[in-house]
């Protein structure tokens, strides 16, 4: 698992903070929790002993899980990339023809992807047909609702 990670610089202190926020402020509290409902007597039928457990088992994977991609990962600044094909850290205004909606898109790491921002991952099936495109061109995407046509309208980095 030695494989690369690519996320943009903003991506990646994101990951950070969310990692620093798990290992200083909510294990401690779980650990606390569970010290808590253990006072409470029988762990067979305490509820709140479970619950704490489950929450600390998901802290600590967590925990593991951002500690192996921030070591891994290849942090890229799109403000120094540029060229007029779609890359990694591009931002993307597309059209999709079938209802004229235009959408911006930036290209992320997997870890940072955020729909509802506009983040798409570089793994996701839009951003592998975007990449290496340039503006004018048409991508054609496979989706669960069938295939959909987007027009590249401009590419910047930013």
């Amino acid at each position: 698992m030695t494989d690369k990670v690519p996320m943009t610089s903003v991506g990646y202190d994101q990951l950070n903070e969310e990692l620093k926020k798990l290992k200083f402020e909510e294990r401690p509290a779980i650990v606390e929790a569970i010290e808590e409902a253990r006072s409470h007597g029988d762990l067979s039928e305490n509820a709140e002993y479970q619950t704490a457990r489950d929450k600390q088992s998901f802290i600590e994977g967590r925990i593991q899980e951002l500690e192996s991609a921030l070591s891994r990962a290849q942090v890229i600044d799109p403000k120094t990339l540029s060229g007029d094909t779609v890359l990694f850290g591009a931002t993307v205004d597309v059209t999709d023809l079938d209802t004229d909606k235009k959408q911006t898109y930036q290209v992320v790491g997997q870890y940072e992807a955020n729909l509802e921002k506009g983040l798409i991952s570089h793994i996701s099936p839009l951003a592998k047909a975007m990449i290496g495109k340039k503006a004018g061109e048409i991508v054609e995407v496979q989706t669960p609702k069938g295939e959909k046509a987007y027009e590249i309208l401009a590419i910047r980095f930013v």
